[in-house]
């Protein structure tokens, strides 16, 4: 064959950081209109904190409750712990973490707010002593995009698609070179109803004529994946 076709992940633009650079990406924390937010990926595991101590003895005379939006996830009764079904198996509270609460095996339908109230009896009855909430952003990470050849729709004209699945939340894709965004056909972007997950492919038709240097970008909400696809004419 007299031409060329390549595609390959394109290396990190800073493989490199300072070391304070590191901490703040490696922290799973930070300020969010404020409410503090935690993010993970599927199937790994959260702690959210309730941003507040009590010592043993208290934990008799106090009410906690967990919930996520406008449902109970976990509450603490008189010293006993309860877990709502959807949560058994995989939740559980560490009390001498700032009674936080573990979720275990992230689900994509764990994203949400969770509320922490704590209840403390004054003058024989329950009065709210303390209130926070966490937002929990649960993410599956979308797979390198795979670049597929289509063949030729004309004599002079190749056509490629790029495509990648099983990522959340909803992508985007776009395909650019020398760092211009090009005009893409028949982009399609669908989510598994029992999943969540979603799937994008998008088709880019070019003139074999001419040397190409491609780069199929997908973005899922901060973060994106790449590929590039390289087209070197007939000599």
């Amino acid at each position: 064959m007299d031409y060329t076709a390549k595609w390959r992940t394109p290396p990190l633009k800073h493989p490199y950081l300072k070391v304070s650079q590191l901490l703040v990406l490696a922290s799973l924390f930070y300020f969010c209109s404020g409410i503090i937010q935690v993010n993970k990926t599927v199937k790994e595991v959260a702690v959210l904190s309730c941003d507040y101590n009590i010592s043993t003895t208290e934990l008799m005379k106090v009410r906690i409750y967990w919930q996520k939006d406008d449902e109970v996830v976990l509450a603490v009764t008189s010293g006993q712990t309860k877990v709502w079904s959807k949560y058994e198996n995989r939740t559980f509270a560490d009390f001498t973490n700032n009674l936080s609460i573990v979720i275990m095996a992230l689900r994509l339908s764990d994203n949400g707010k969770y509320t922490c109230i704590v209840q403390k009896t004054e003058k024989r009855s329950y009065k709210v002593k303390h209130m926070t909430s966490v937002m929990l952003l649960v993410r599956a990470d979308f797979p390198v995009p795979s670049i597929t050849d289509l063949g030729n729709p004309s004599h002079d004209i190749k056509r490629i698609m790029c495509s990648t699945s099983g990522g959340f939340p909803k992508p985007h894709l776009s395909w650019w070179e020398n760092e211009e965004e090009l005009n893409a056909a028949n982009t399609t972007v669908s989510q598994d109803p029992d999943t969540e997950l979603y799937t994008i492919s998008s088709e880019l038709d070019f003139n074999i004529t001419s040397n190409h240097s491609f780069v199929c970008l997908v973005k899922y909400g901060d973060l994106t994946v790449s590929q590039i696809f390289n087209w070197q004419k007939c000599k």
